[in-house]
């Protein structure tokens, strides 16, 4: 099931401005197609090992919650 989203937002920058390099936008569309794919077959193994859909989706909320940004200046 290799299904392309073609629903993925414009991508934009932190000020608001948008993303216009056609390869910047492949890459990113590229790579949540990737996560999309790994999430829903990682969901679809829980389910069949008998793992509550609600516990899964509070699962991965809580893990996408604790992403980092790494590039991000720290203010001390």
């Amino acid at each position: 099931m290799s299904k392309k989203n073609k629903t993925w937002p414009t991508w934009r920058r932190d000020d608001k401005s948008v993303v216009s390099c056609t390869e910047k936008i492949k890459v990113m569309n590229d790579n949540f197609d990737e996560i999309q794919q790994i999430v829903q077959d990682a969901f679809e193994d829980g389910l069949l090992m008998e793992v509550s859909d609600d516990q899964m989706r509070q699962t991965l909320i809580t893990m996408i919650g604790k992403l980092r940004n790494p590039l991000k200046k720290k203010s001390n």
